[in-house]
């Protein structure tokens, strides 16, 4: 099994990029297309899955913590990688692992294609599994900080963003912003003024 590899990115589409390893080239679906750059030399951490119909089919995930989000997700019953890969690129990794230890069913609600009653089953399902997760000594950061980043994604939806601008805008603030006592409107602010600019 393949950990990780270092390539080059060669195409964007949505959900999936084309990874350039020098002698071929490889499909990857994941989260957000939007966190890679094009030509742009990146260390990807990689899964492979096995469809008993679609043969397999190779993820790719910027950080180790979303592969093993994505790894916990998917051993839940009727929620497939497709879900899985929604739940990463809606909420991230560090909001779902908080939304299962609150048994926050309304966070995992928002995700497109998740019910309230989905929401419920992934809970009860995974709680021990992710229980066991953050135990190994994983940070899952701070609530707060991942409540003021929910609010402004839903603001920007609210707003009539594109899934794909939301995801860019995200990512930007992740990057560049000390989110420690920052407020709501400080990050909804720098998320406009970035899109604005786009």
């Amino acid at each position: 099994m393949v950990d990780y590899f270092v390539a080059t990115v060669k195409e964007l589409r949505d959900q999936e990029i084309v990874v350039d390893l020098g002698v071929v080239g490889l499909a990857l679906q994941v989260p957000n297309s939007h966190v890679f750059e094009r030509n742009s030399s990146i260390k990807i951490y990689s899964y492979m899955h096995w469809n008993a119909e679609q043969g397999p089919t190779m993820f790719g995930f910027a950080q180790p913590l979303e592969r093993s989000v994505f790894r916990i997700i998917i051993t839940c019953s009727g929620i497939g990688p497709k879900i899985a890969l929604a739940i990463l690129a809606d909420i991230g990794a560090q909001a779902f692992l908080h939304a299962i230890v609150r048994g926050d069913d309304a966070a995992l609600s928002k995700v497109s294609g998740i019910g309230k009653k989905k929401a419920e089953q992934i809970i009860v399902q995974l709680k021990h599994k992710v229980a066991a997760l953050i135990e190994s000594g994983i940070d899952i950061g701070d609530a707060q900080d991942i409540t003021h980043f929910n609010d402004v994604s839903q603001a920007l939806q609210s707003l009539n963003y594109s899934r794909p601008e939301i995801s860019r805008a995200m990512d930007y603030l992740r990057k560049n912003t000390q989110v420690h006592d920052v407020s709501f409107d400080y990050l909804l602010r720098s998320a406009l003024s970035f899109l604005a600019k786009q």
